[in-house]
């Protein structure tokens, strides 16, 4: 697996801190976040999943923890807007250029607004994913928040 990915470069390239650790990816998995947390042995409210939605029809991006489901109402507040749904998983890898499962919040092939979940930014460091399948980096994530020009708010329900 290479560790070089386009979330890796755009790490770099922001000049932030990061490390990879890789684990072994379940596609069979019920919750992709929760397995990448019991495989690489942290908590889970440390470990972020990327979620792709829209907001009054325009697309958005949403990391979480991933023992956390957000709400659409929440998220629709954070952008601004009425509704929110989540976004189909062809629509997502279309506009990411990731596969479900390696969608990192970095390096997306399309810019789109982003937030972060609140709490997160309490944790000295959390992972995200890393840009593909059994890939994560571990960061601070008030430089992720920095990195990605995103907004704290609060997203879970």
């Amino acid at each position: 697996m290479s560790k070089t990915t386009r979330a890796t470069q755009a790490l770099e390239k922001a000049g932030v801190s990061f490390e990879t650790v890789s684990y072994v990816y379940d596609p069979e998995a019920p919750r992709v976040g929760l397995q990448a947390a019991e495989a690489i042995g942290e908590e889970p409210c440390r470990v972020l999943k990327t979620l792709m939605a829209t907001v009054d029809g325009k697309p958005v991006c949403a990391v979480i923890p991933s023992d956390r489901e957000v709400s659409m109402k929440k998220l629709a507040s954070a952008f601004g807007g009425k509704s929110a749904e989540m976004m189909k998983p062809a629509d997502a890898e279309r506009l990411t250029g990731y596969h479900v499962g390696g969608i990192s919040p970095f390096g997306q092939k399309k810019l789109v607004p982003t937030a972060i979940e609140e709490a997160a930014l309490s944790e000295a460091h959390v992972f995200m994913n890393g840009g593909q399948r059994g890939l994560q980096v571990r960061l601070d994530p008030k430089a992720a928040l920095a990195a990605l020009k995103a907004k704290a708010a609060p997203l879970i329900a």
